[in-house]
């Protein structure tokens, strides 16, 4: 026996229409509660925050992205508001008990739903070939970088010349820091060369609005000018490992003088012959200190307060670079020392230090650090 059709009260919805206003309000409440201003919500939906690109390459990738976002929101509000409409406007009321008229085709409205989208893409082909065009225009550079990624850290060689064998001037080896980093002029093309030495790296600068991947064999060049000097931090991209999130670096973009400047004095310095080894034994006790698998052997040391001390320090890291600096409570350097990649070993001459807690860390790999207590 069938049973009659159940009629609806109509309050319906009035009581979705409630519960999505409070799902809204909560929503703003919450945001607020973190900072979240109307401008930075929007913002957020915007590579860099709505900020823009820093290079001229990047002015370009910026607008295709706002062409595409816009009317990826014209489409979203254009079907959710349909569907909305829809559902409000063919709603099943009280007393109906059977099913409306059935639309099961009009060719009008499926001739608009393949001539419009297919539009749409030719238009967004046409714009990303146009931009990839510009991201990939090539033009003279003096500025000549190779971008050297292996697990798991940076360094770049600066090169003699546009050649890919050109000779190397001298190699930046620490990817961060007011010392290290890639170190860029303002306003003058620059050449990039990529290479991996194990596996699939990637090179991204967000600020660049760019990402390239490094392939092992295989060298990938690009040119960029950056329009505005600053601090900008760059990471591999591309998951590489255990110690991938260790694989950061920075770019400082300086003004053409203070770059030609510190170019001379890097390459004096690699040029430089070496001082000679100090001799006699190591000053006072000695700490022992390894690297493994881009982390320190131990993350707690202990040295006398008001004598000097040695640390030794054995990398066992194939083919990668670390060292150890001290840094006092203020975060002031209190020693760093030099560089060496393994597998190798070197003893640090400490010089005396207060008693106090200090904290060490490899200058090349920030993720690396422990707590040396003197005393």
């Amino acid at each position: 026996m069938s049973m009659p059709p159940r009629s609806r009260t109509g309050s319906g919805p009035v009581v979705a229409g409630l519960i999505i206003a409070a799902i809204v309000a909560v929503g703003v409440i919450v945001l607020a509660a973190a900072g979240a201003t109307p401008t930075s919500v929007w913002n957020s939906f915007f590579p860099v925050h709505n900020e823009g690109g820093v290079t001229d390459r990047s002015q370009s990738v910026q607008s295709l992205y706002d062409i595409v976002f816009y009317i990826a929101v014209v489409i979203f509000l254009l079907v959710e508001g349909l569907i909305a409409w829809s559902a409000f406007r063919y709603r099943r009321k009280p007393g109906d008990t059977e099913l409306p008229p059935q639309t099961h085709g009009n060719n009008l409205v499926e001739v608009m739903w393949t001539i419009i989208p297919t539009a749409i893409v030719l238009f967004l082909f046409l714009l990303s070939w146009q931009t990839l065009n510009t991201v990939e225009a090539k033009v003279p550079a003096d500025v000549h970088v190779r971008a050297v990624a292996a697990r798991f850290q940076w360094s770049f060689e600066y090169l003699d010349g546009q050649a890919a064998d050109a000779k190397v001037l001298f190699t930046q080896a620490l990817p961060v820091g007011d010392t290290g980093g890639l170190v860029l002029p303002v306003g003058e093309p620059v050449t990039i060369d990529l290479r991996s030495q194990d596996v699939i790296h990637a090179f991204y600068v967000p600020k660049f609005l760019f990402k390239r991947d490094v392939v092992p064999g295989k060298t990938n060049t690009f040119n960029f000018t950056v329009d505005e000097p600053g601090t900008y931090r760059g990471q591999c991209a591309e998951l590489c490992g255990a110690f991938h999130g260790s694989m950061l670096f920075e770019v400082h973009a300086i003004a053409k003088a203070d770059f030609d400047t510190w170019l001379a004095d890097q390459i004096a310095k690699a040029n430089a012959t070496p001082a000679p080894a100090p001799s006699g034994a190591a000053a006072g006790p000695t700490v022992e200190l390894g690297a493994l698998n881009v982390a320190f052997s131990t993350n707690a040391l202990q040295a006398p307060a008001g004598s000097p001390f040695t640390i030794h320090f054995k990398n066992d890291d194939a083919s990668i670079p670390h060292n150890v600096e001290i840094k006092d409570a203020s975060g002031a350097v209190a020693f760093k020392g030099d560089i060496i990649t393994g597998v190798a070993e070197t003893n640090y001459a400490v010089p005396a230090l207060k008693a106090g807690t200090y904290t060490f860390v490899c200058t090349v790999h920030p993720n690396m650090t422990g707590t040396l207590t003197v005393q």
